[in-house]
């Protein structure tokens, strides 16, 4: 995925993660790095220097290979909310709300935007049309809600749903086959939700990644930007004027499921 003279790609890590890699064909900036060992092979093998790291929130597969990576490249910038800084390493880089955020190395810049709902710490970063927004928004799906209350999640969704809809959303977690099959048993006669189900289990069949999608893709198959809608407000006995009790019935709902 490329925008003016940047680029961004998905490193597979753990089960489930990617960390994004930002790159400019010489320097490298990198969202949560949970895993050094990942990034460092890939720097390596692309013969790019590491510059800045971007923290989302203090969790410790977003964050447990900052320390490593620090001391291979010491002259990096960590940057991450300053409500959480006793609980993300090495950060020199405090950001808060609203705060425009130059990426020490490559020509980005960000626009911070804070999430509490997953966690209180949670910030998300916007920059020409990319949001890199860590385990706030996931593809069809959002995050636990940790530490968080639940009109404090729904109020970081709205703000991150009037984003253009052409915004690519780069979450940090390949969740989107469950959520779609979450989305599916609460809207089940929904045929785009259908649609959109069968071709990303093929996707994954094929080993391929379903992000970015599009905030566009979003608000119309993420049951959680569209708490307001009256069949969602419907499947929880709801009314649509009760929009942070429907997404508390939703993340309720999404919690214990199992997909079959």
């Amino acid at each position: 995925m490329s925008s003016r003279n940047l680029s961004v790609t998905a490193l597979p890590a753990f089960t489930d993660n990617y960390l994004w890699m930002i790159h400019d064909g010489r320097n490298a900036a990198v969202v949560d790095p949970g895993d050094a060992e990942v990034v460092t092979a890939w720097l390596q093998e692309n013969e790019l220097t590491l510059t800045a790291i971007l923290l989302t929130h203090h969790h410790s597969d977003h964050i447990g290979g900052v320390d490593v990576l620090r001391r291979r490249y010491p002259k990096i910038s960590v940057i991450g909310h300053g409500l959480d800084a006793h609980r993300l390493p090495a950060l020199d880089r405090p950001v808060g709300d609203g705060d425009d955020v130059a990426v020490p190395g490559v020509d980005l810049q960000i626009q911070v935007i804070a999430t509490p709902g997953h966690t209180l710490g949670h910030v998300c970063y916007f920059s020409g049309g990319w949001l890199f927004c860590g385990d706030t928004l996931f593809s069809a799906g959002c995050g636990r809600m940790f530490e968080g209350s639940a009109e404090q999640f729904h109020a970081s969704l709205s703000r991150l749903a009037a984003l253009p809809a052409t915004t690519q959303i780069f979450a940090a977690h390949e969740y989107t086959l469950g959520n779609l099959a979450f989305a599916a048993s609460i809207e089940p006669q929904d045929r785009d939700i259908e649609a959109a189900l069968c071709e990303v289990r093929q996707h994954r069949v094929d080993g391929r990644h379903t992000l970015p999608s599009t905030m566009g893709w979003e608000l119309r198959h993420n049951p959680f930007l569209r708490c307001h809608d009256p069949a969602i407000a419907g499947w929880a006995a709801l009314s649509p004027q009760q929009p942070v009790a429907v997404f508390a019935a939703l993340r309720r709902a999404k919690d214990s499921f199992r997909a079959r």
